[in-house]
């Protein structure tokens, strides 16, 4: 058997969970890639592909079977192979006939560790049948899965019951158990349009196959294409546009074969309603398309994309439309009922909610959060009262009907409810904003009390949390916090707030009930986890940025995000700049020098003691330097001073071509080195220029 063809498996479920069904697609994908790449087997593209009931995998030109190889056996050593004569021993012997040889046709290999014999044996290739099973086997159990299930009879465990395998290598099925099921060409078409089996009769005619024979749409990425386009095309026909439901065209593609969109309508009236209720009780509940006309003001019509191509797209339409109507009537009802009652009346209640089991009650948290604002605030020249005030009761909202049908508008129902109660817009907009940036890209808060809000309580959940030893590990991140510390980095940097992170740190750190670890050890842990974040942030941020750049002014551990992202920039504009590659190679010399001379500090530099005219040239260009850059560092124009120093290059280059730094007198030669640990100190003040790597 030789040559290659196109490879497919399918693996048939129960309906799959529309979330992880992007991701479960993808993993599939690359494991069984890296799977059959590790077992020799040559290919070409490899394409996915997934549907509510199956996860699939075509590869191009998958060679049926592994190419041969030369594999060298080792033997016996030849000091015991051969006895004093020279004559072959019962190990040698039984190694050349573990091959079916004479001794004389063995190999021998010499290596520092002695002399071995070595037969080089050709190992046959297996077939792609022969492997491929247990590589699929193997890719689907290492799919992220957090919990899986075991159905009927048998060990198999999956995310959802398995119930047909198709494995085709071209026409030939692959007949062998995967999942505990056996495989066949045989799969299944959509649940009401194709009830029954379709059977798959090549590899290469897969996808269209499953559309004609079995009303499937099985290209993930076509499938959604279909949904945003009929989306978009029946939201314009209903005189509108989709508005906050882009989200949605994954999962619904994860819901559908056969996507139809449908367009619906509501009570005009429920518009009344905070307009976010609206739109998360069309989106988080029934997966609907909000549709807004084109001043985006929300109308009463909805898209929904149905899984069938009905007869009677009216009658789809009416159970729509009822089951949307009891939601919205719901919220209207909470809506009502909510606003019965203040936030600050609902402050007692949050004694009795247990934040975290150590750090306290919900009540507890606010208290924390409020000190630790009102702190910031005042190293921020910010109004404290309003932000002490939203702090009170921004947690207040949890405790709604609505917030606990519709968990995702917490902070936003907040901030409805305390307009409501005649709240001062400063303080409703710290309460609406304090939760952002809930997901990475998401809005920052535009007030500064929504800013503040957003840092302290986002600190007192790390300081908390990381305070009981719970800090993350791995994977796991129960608690978002890395959400947490990224926000924190994201509002800092981005909004500019000027503050030290690191008494920021230590002042949530100290709050902390009691907790397992040390708060000393908290702030120190909690630093190091805020700028791993902040280390990802640039990097993400800024194309071009490499680890070098990011740890030269990471050296420094600047108190001040902001402080960090301005010296960051002017290391990236020195960089660029002609005399970088010489600075910066001369700042690593002086490094090691200075390290191999133990670092001598704290001694003065006596001009009567310089020799050569480089080392007094040095000297006076680094005095008039240190003059210019001194104010520049007062007021933080890291760029321009680095700039300045640059003009040292021409005496530093100097100085190294005529002066001896390691010299016999030693009394020069701490004067020389003296005159390097200032030189180093000036560039330090901004950065350690010489871990750049500039080519």
């Amino acid at each position: 058997m030789s040559g290659s063809d196109v490879f497919l498996v399918e693996i048939g479920t129960e309906e799959l969970p529309p979330k992880a069904l992007r991701a479960l697609m993808d993993a599939f994908g690359a494991g069984l890639t890296t799977a059959v790449d590790e077992a020799r087997l040559a290919h070409d593209a490899v394409a996915v592909y997934a549907s509510p009931r199956r996860l699939a995998v075509r590869i191009e030109q998958l060679a049926r079977r592994q190419e041969d190889r030369k594999v060298e056996q080792k033997g016996p050593p030849v000091k015991v192979a051969f006895d004093d004569d020279g004559n072959a021993t019962a190990a040698a012997t039984a190694f050349a006939e573990k091959f079916g040889v004479e001794v004389g046709d063995l190999g021998r290999n010499k290596t520092e560790k002695g002399e071995w014999l070595t037969f080089e044996a050709v190992e046959q290739g297996k077939t792609a049948a022969e492997l491929l099973p247990e590589l699929i086997e193997r890719s689907l159990a290492a799919l992220p899965i957090p919990r899986r299930m075991r159905w009927g009879d048998g060990d198999a465990e999956f995310v959802r019951p398995v119930h047909w395998v198709v494995l085709l290598h071209g026409k030939d099925v692959i007949g062998a158990p995967v999942m505990g099921i056996q495989a066949g060409n045989e799969s299944r078409g959509h649940r009401f349009h194709s009830p029954g089996t379709v059977v798959i009769t090549d590899a290469n005619d897969y996808l269209d196959t499953l559309e004609k024979n079995g009303h499937v749409i099985a290209d993930f990425e076509r499938r959604r294409e279909m949904v945003q386009r009929g989306v978009d095309a029946a939201a314009k026909d209903a005189g509108g546009h989709i508005v906050d439901g882009e989200s949605l065209f994954d999962e619904v593609a994860a819901l559908v074969e056969w996507p139809v969109p449908i367009v619906g309508t509501f009570d005009a009236d429920y518009l009344a309603l905070p307009r976010e209720t609206v739109i998360s009780t069309l989106t988080s509940h029934q997966r609907y398309f909000p549709v807004a006309d084109d001043s985006g003001e929300l109308l009463p019509r909805f898209v929904t994309v149905a899984n069938l191509d009905s007869k009677d797209p009216d009658q789809v339409r009416d159970g729509n439309e009822r089951v949307i109507r009891p939601r919205l009537a719901d919220a209207a009802f909470f809506w009502d009922s909510d606003r019965r009652k203040t936030l600050e009346s609902r402050q007692d209640g949050l004694r009795d909610v247990v934040y975290q089991q150590g750090l306290g009650t919900l009540r507890d948290k606010s208290r924390r959060t409020g000190k630790l604002a009102k702190w910031l605030a005042s190293r921020l020249g910010a109004e404290a009262d309003p932000i002490v005030r939203a702090a009170a009761l921004a947690k207040c909202d949890l405790l709604t009907g609505m917030v606990g049908e519709f968990p995702e508008l917490q902070g936003t129902m907040g901030r409805y409810y305390a307009l409501e109660d005649g709240e001062p817009g400063a303080v409703a907009d710290a309460i609406g904003e304090h939760y952002q940036p809930r997901f990475a890209g998401d809005a920052l808060p535009s007030s500064m009390g929504g800013r503040v809000l957003a840092v302290a309580d986002k600190l007192d959940t790390l300081a908390g949390v990381f305070s009981l030893g719970k800090k993350p590990s791995g994977n796991r991140d129960p608690f978002g916090l890395r959400r947490a510390a990224l926000g924190v980095v994201r509002i800092l940097i981005e909004c500019g707030l000027d503050v030290d992170i690191t008494a920021a740190i230590a002042k949530a750190a100290k709050m902390q009930p009691g907790g397992k670890v040390d708060p000393l050890d908290v702030g120190a842990d909690l630093y190091a986890f805020i700028t791993d974040r902040l280390r990802r942030y640039f990097l993400d941020r800024d194309a071009g940025l490499d680890t070098e750049t990011f740890d030269a002014v990471m050296v420094r551990q600047p108190s001040s995000l902001v402080d960090f992202d301005r010296r960051l920039a002017a290391v990236r504009t020195f960089a660029r700049l002609e005399q970088a590659q010489s600075l910066a190679a001369a700042n690593k010399r002086i490094a090691n020098i200075l390290r191999k001379a133990g670092d001598p500090e704290g001694v003065a530099i006596k001009k009567k003691l310089f020799q050569d005219e480089a080392e007094k040239a040095l000297y006076n260009a680094l005095d008039g330097a240190r003059d210019k850059v001194g104010p520049m560092l007062g007021v933080r124009n890291y760029a321009e001073a680095l700039n300045t120093l640059a003009d040292l290059k021409d005496p530093v280059d100097r100085f190294f071509d005529e002066v001896l730094v390691m010299a016999d007198d030693e009394a020069v030669k701490s004067n020389r080195l003296a005159l390097l640990g200032e030189l180093r100190a000036l560039f330090l003040d901004v950065a350690d220029i010489s871990r750049l790597s500039i080519s």
